[in-house]
């Protein structure tokens, strides 16, 4: 599968999140071979729960692994800090990103690091993004923290 297919996972999960209320970006890790492990959205709002990420989602529903090495993580947002610790502390190899534009997060600091990092720069994934900001600011700042 490329990473554009595996980006329809998450994407899927983002208007899921959308749909629930919440905060519309969608995740997916998948393994070495291409399997699909884990895939999830942001749940912060539905389940009060700051560390709800979608990345964070998606790797609690993957399941215990002994190794994440050779991992892919999409998502369809640039990580947070939060997120990009999680992919570091956990060798994940690669994430796609499916836009950047509306957040950068530490996707930088990631490649730096030595994960490779894929930006799709796709347009449904701006698109969601920028319309969630300008009509929900305030969730969206406590989102990431500010």
């Amino acid at each position: 599968m490329t990473a554009e297919q595996w980006l329809v996972t998450a994407v899927e999960e983002a208007r899921a999140g959308l749909a629930e209320g919440g905060i519309p970006i969608g995740a997916a890790l998948y393994g070495a071979d291409g399997t699909l492990l884990g895939r999830g959205h942001n749940l912060r709002v539905q389940e009060n729960d700051p560390s709800l990420h979608a990345e964070t989602t998606a790797f609690r529903n993957a399941g215990r692994l002994r190794s994440y090495r050779g991992t892919t993580m999409v998502t369809t947002l640039s990580p947070c800090w939060y997120c990009s610790g999680l992919v570091r502390q956990f060798g994940i190899a690669r994430v796609i990103v499916g836009e950047d534009r509306t957040f950068r997060g530490g996707r930088e600091w990631l490649a730096e690091h030595g994960v490779e990092i894929v930006v799709l720069d796709d347009q449904e994934c701006v698109a969601m993004m920028t319309e969630f900001i300008a009509e929900h600011r305030a969730l969206w700042n406590e989102d990431i923290g500010e």
